[in-house]
Protein backbone atom coordinates (compact mmCIF):
# COMPACT_ATOMS: atom_id res chain seq x y z
CA UNK A 1 0.00 0.00 0.00
CA UNK A 2 3.07 2.42 0.30
CA UNK A 3 3.14 2.49 -3.55
CA UNK A 4 -0.20 3.31 -3.93
CA UNK A 5 -0.49 6.13 -1.06
CA UNK A 6 2.80 7.99 -0.96
CA UNK A 7 4.60 9.95 1.84
CA UNK A 8 4.19 13.48 1.99
CA UNK A 9 7.91 13.48 2.27
CA UNK A 10 8.18 11.15 -1.41
CA UNK A 11 5.75 13.86 -2.68
CA UNK A 12 8.27 16.76 -1.60
CA UNK A 13 11.41 15.04 -2.91
CA UNK A 14 9.84 14.06 -6.40
CA UNK A 15 8.66 17.62 -6.76
CA UNK A 16 12.01 19.22 -6.05
CA UNK A 17 13.22 17.02 -8.38
CA UNK A 18 10.60 17.31 -11.23
CA UNK A 19 11.20 21.35 -10.67
CA UNK A 20 14.83 21.32 -10.51
CA UNK A 21 15.11 18.58 -13.81
CA UNK A 22 12.52 21.23 -15.19
CA UNK A 23 14.72 24.24 -14.13
CA UNK A 24 17.43 22.64 -16.01
CA UNK A 25 15.63 21.35 -18.76
CA UNK A 26 14.22 24.87 -19.69
CA UNK A 27 17.83 26.45 -19.11
CA UNK A 28 19.76 24.38 -21.08
CA UNK A 29 17.68 22.09 -23.01
CA UNK A 30 14.36 23.59 -24.39
CA UNK A 31 15.94 26.41 -25.98
CA UNK A 32 18.36 24.37 -28.50
CA UNK A 33 15.34 21.91 -28.86
CA UNK A 34 12.68 24.57 -29.28
CA UNK A 35 15.56 26.25 -31.90
CA UNK A 36 16.32 22.68 -33.54
CA UNK A 37 12.59 22.09 -34.02
CA UNK A 38 12.11 25.74 -35.11
CA UNK A 39 15.02 25.19 -38.30
CA UNK A 40 13.23 22.29 -38.60
CA UNK A 41 10.16 23.44 -39.13
CA UNK A 42 11.26 26.54 -41.31
CA UNK A 43 13.80 24.05 -43.72
CA UNK A 44 9.61 21.89 -43.89
CA UNK A 45 8.38 25.36 -44.43
CA UNK A 46 10.91 26.18 -47.16
CA UNK A 47 10.79 22.56 -48.68
CA UNK A 48 7.39 22.38 -49.18
CA UNK A 49 7.69 26.34 -50.96
CA UNK A 50 10.15 24.63 -53.20
CA UNK A 51 7.97 21.91 -54.28
CA UNK A 52 5.08 23.89 -54.71
CA UNK A 53 7.29 26.74 -56.86
CA UNK A 54 8.77 23.57 -59.14
CA UNK A 55 5.39 22.34 -59.47
CA UNK A 56 3.95 25.59 -60.70
CA UNK A 57 7.51 25.78 -62.69
CA UNK A 58 6.51 22.16 -64.19
CA UNK A 59 2.89 22.92 -64.56
CA UNK A 60 4.12 26.24 -66.86
CA UNK A 61 7.08 24.21 -68.90
CA UNK A 62 4.83 21.89 -69.43
CA UNK A 63 2.30 24.27 -71.08
CA UNK A 64 5.25 25.98 -72.75
CA UNK A 65 6.23 22.45 -74.20
CA UNK A 66 2.71 21.93 -75.45
CA UNK A 67 2.45 24.71 -77.12
CA UNK A 68 6.06 24.27 -78.88
CA UNK A 69 4.59 21.40 -80.01
CA UNK A 70 1.42 22.63 -81.09
CA UNK A 71 3.71 25.44 -83.25
CA UNK A 72 6.01 22.72 -84.60
CA UNK A 73 2.94 20.66 -85.55
CA UNK A 74 1.25 24.04 -87.26
CA UNK A 75 5.13 24.30 -89.20
CA UNK A 76 5.05 21.09 -89.72
CA UNK A 77 1.73 20.98 -91.53
CA UNK A 78 2.75 24.45 -93.45
CA UNK A 79 5.69 22.55 -94.86
CA UNK A 80 3.98 19.66 -95.78
CA UNK A 81 1.55 21.86 -97.34
CA UNK A 82 4.08 23.96 -99.01
CA UNK A 83 6.22 20.84 -100.31
CA UNK A 84 2.79 19.44 -101.53
CA UNK A 85 1.93 22.40 -103.63
CA UNK A 86 5.13 22.55 -104.85
CA UNK A 87 5.31 19.04 -105.68
CA UNK A 88 2.35 19.73 -107.57
CA UNK A 89 3.11 22.70 -109.17
CA UNK A 90 6.61 20.63 -110.46
CA UNK A 91 4.39 18.18 -111.83
CA UNK A 92 2.02 20.34 -113.37
CA UNK A 93 5.09 22.28 -115.14
CA UNK A 94 6.50 18.76 -116.14
CA UNK A 95 3.20 17.74 -117.83
CA UNK A 96 3.48 20.94 -119.88
CA UNK A 97 6.14 20.90 -120.86
CA UNK A 98 6.13 17.00 -121.65
CA UNK A 99 2.73 17.94 -123.49
CA UNK A 100 4.84 20.76 -125.13
CA UNK A 101 7.68 18.71 -126.72
CA UNK A 102 5.04 15.71 -127.63
CA UNK A 103 3.18 18.49 -129.51
CA UNK A 104 6.69 19.80 -131.10
CA UNK A 105 7.63 16.19 -131.65
CA UNK A 106 3.92 15.71 -133.56
CA UNK A 107 4.18 18.78 -135.40
CA UNK A 108 7.73 17.80 -136.70
CA UNK A 109 6.97 14.24 -137.87
CA UNK A 110 3.73 16.07 -139.69
CA UNK A 111 6.18 18.26 -141.54
CA UNK A 112 8.41 15.27 -141.70
CA UNK A 113 5.34 13.29 -142.90
CA UNK A 114 4.09 15.94 -145.60
CA UNK A 115 7.41 16.70 -146.79
CA UNK A 116 8.58 12.67 -147.45
CA UNK A 117 4.85 12.73 -148.88
CA UNK A 118 5.53 15.87 -151.36
CA UNK A 119 9.32 13.89 -152.38
CA UNK A 120 7.04 10.52 -153.20
CA UNK A 121 4.60 12.55 -155.18
CA UNK A 122 7.01 14.45 -157.22
CA UNK A 123 9.03 11.27 -157.47
CA UNK A 124 5.86 9.50 -158.76
CA UNK A 125 5.13 12.12 -161.25
CA UNK A 126 8.62 12.03 -162.52
CA UNK A 127 8.04 8.08 -162.90
CA UNK A 128 5.25 8.79 -164.45
CA UNK A 129 6.11 11.36 -166.62
CA UNK A 130 9.27 9.35 -168.01
CA UNK A 131 6.69 6.37 -168.52
CA UNK A 132 4.65 8.66 -170.48
CA UNK A 133 7.40 10.13 -172.33
CA UNK A 134 8.20 6.33 -173.07
CA UNK A 135 5.29 5.15 -174.33
CA UNK A 136 4.44 8.51 -176.53
CA UNK A 137 8.01 7.49 -177.64
CA UNK A 138 6.98 3.72 -178.98
CA UNK A 139 3.74 5.01 -180.17
CA UNK A 140 5.55 7.63 -181.90
CA UNK A 141 7.90 5.30 -183.39
CA UNK A 142 5.19 3.00 -183.90
CA UNK A 143 3.48 5.62 -186.33
CA UNK A 144 6.72 6.68 -187.85
CA UNK A 145 7.48 3.66 -188.99
CA UNK A 146 5.39 3.72 -191.98
CA UNK A 147 6.30 7.14 -194.17
CA UNK A 148 2.77 7.00 -195.50
CA UNK A 149 1.43 7.99 -192.02
CA UNK A 150 4.17 10.36 -191.59
CA UNK A 151 3.06 12.38 -194.33
CA UNK A 152 -0.58 12.19 -192.96
CA UNK A 153 0.34 13.01 -189.40
CA UNK A 154 2.34 16.47 -190.75
CA UNK A 155 -0.61 17.58 -193.01
CA UNK A 156 -3.19 16.97 -190.41
CA UNK A 157 -0.90 19.68 -187.88
CA UNK A 158 -0.75 21.54 -190.41
CA UNK A 159 -4.24 22.22 -191.23
CA UNK A 160 -4.90 22.25 -187.22
CA UNK A 161 -2.03 25.32 -187.01
CA UNK A 162 -3.57 27.10 -190.14
CA UNK A 163 -7.53 26.61 -188.80
CA UNK A 164 -6.45 28.31 -185.13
Amino acid sequence: MELVTPEIGLVFWTTISFLILFFLLAKFAWRPIMGAIDVRERSIEDALLKAEAAKEEMTRLTNENEALLKQARAERDLILKEAKQVKDQIIGEAKAAAQTEGNKIIEKAKIEINSQKAIAMADVKNQIATLSVDIAEKILRKQFEDKHKQDELVADLLKEVKLN
